[in-house]
């Protein structure tokens, strides 16, 4: 008999939820548009759960141009139309108008140092590995990802409040919160962990 393995109690048992547990939050990654990618789903997050995000993740990279920064910065009016028509997407104006918004500025903050080097500075270049034993001893935010959303916001990017930036250093490994009991809390301390894009 196969012992199931232990994980981290808010992902439930929605299949989709805990393979997003399993393969990809936590990972460290430092692939800019992966970062970018998930820099976008959590400010798309912001008033809905995350599973929501994550159902509809495989058709926001089809809509909007892959995520990629390069590409969803030439969006336009009609573009934030035909996506307020979709909906496979989250059809609010003001993120999806971001998107293309946030794009422009991350595109700067690459020209001017790196993103992704900016980015994994707010926790000194390395992932920070917290020992949680209980779910209800996870912050909502850190002084960490408070003061990368005062820089993210000084920068001019939108829907990056501290909330979403921790939310956002969790999910790209930056924080590694799975909880001591997890069978995946070890397994994203080693340098060679696969990360695994859900959709």
């Amino acid at each position: 008999m196969v012992k199931e393995q232990r994980r981290c109690t808010w992902c439930g048992d929605d299949p989709l939820y805990m393979r997003y547990h399993d393969e990809e939050w936590g990972v460290p990654t430092r692939d800019r548009n992966a970062l970018f990618e998930m820099l976008v789903l959590e400010g798309m997050q912001a008033g809905l759960s995350w599973i929501t995000v994550l159902r509809k993740r495989r058709h926001l990279r089809a809509a909007l141009f892959a995520l990629a920064p390069e590409l969803v910065v030439r969006m336009g009016s009609l573009d934030i139309a035909r996506l307020l028509a979709d909906p496979g997407v989250i059809r609010h104006r003001g993120k999806l108008a971001s998107v293309s918004h946030n794009a422009a500025r991350f595109l700067e903050l690459d020209r001017d140092a790196e993103a992704v080097t900016t980015l994994w500075s707010f926790v000194g270049g390395a992932p920070v590995v917290n020992r949680w034993h209980d779910s209800r001893e996870v912050p909502a935010t850190t002084p960490a990802a408070q003061l990368m959303s005062k820089a993210l916001k000084k920068a001019g990017f939108k829907f990056v409040g501290p909330t979403i930036c921790y939310a956002f250093m969790q999910a790209s490994g930056m924080v590694n919160d799975h909880l001591l009991g997890c069978f995946r809390h070890a397994a994203c301390q080693e340098p060679d962990t696969r990360r695994q894009l859900v959709d």
